[in-house]
């Protein structure tokens, strides 16, 4: 069975929490784990913020869409974007034993969403990025 949904978003950090309003009803729509829909909620939060914070070269309005599925045990989220091409797959993991003096700021929320999910995919293509985020869910005996 798959069912999906699909939430269109302006590049503004106040629409984040209608994600968060989104993933939680999926969440509840299909009877995921509390954790699941933490996880995904956190990775969502943090790839958004990215897009709104760093993708764009204007203070332009830019549509973000946002598609929840749940495919043959897996939750699938997709987030495609105008903005800038980016492959957060190209980001090396962050040295986490490296003083903290030492560490570059950020990076670590890419780390987080690598933590939180279970596969990620990217591409480009007709002028958007596409990443797509994969959360295996657990099996119902």
């Amino acid at each position: 069975m798959t069912s999906a949904t699909t939430i269109v978003l302006r590049n503004h950090v106040a629409e984040l929490e209608r994600v968060g309003q989104l993933v939680a009803a999926f969440g509840t729509e299909h009877q995921l784990p509390s954790q699941i829909v933490f996880d995904l909620t956190l990775a969502l939060d943090e790839i958004l913020t990215n897009i709104i914070s760093y993708a764009y070269a204007d203070q332009g309005n830019h549509e973000i869409v946002v598609r929840l599925s749940q495919q043959a045990g897996t939750l699938v989220a997709e987030v495609e974007d105008d903005g800038r091409p980016f492959n957060p797959l190209d980001v090396p993991p962050p040295d986490l034993d490296a003083a903290i003096e030492n560490r570059p700021i950020g990076g670590l929320g890419l780390h987080i969403v690598r933590r939180v999910t279970n596969g990620l995919d990217y591409e480009r293509a007709a002028g958007k990025n596409r990443l797509v985020l994969r959360k295996t869910l657990p099996t119902v005996d």
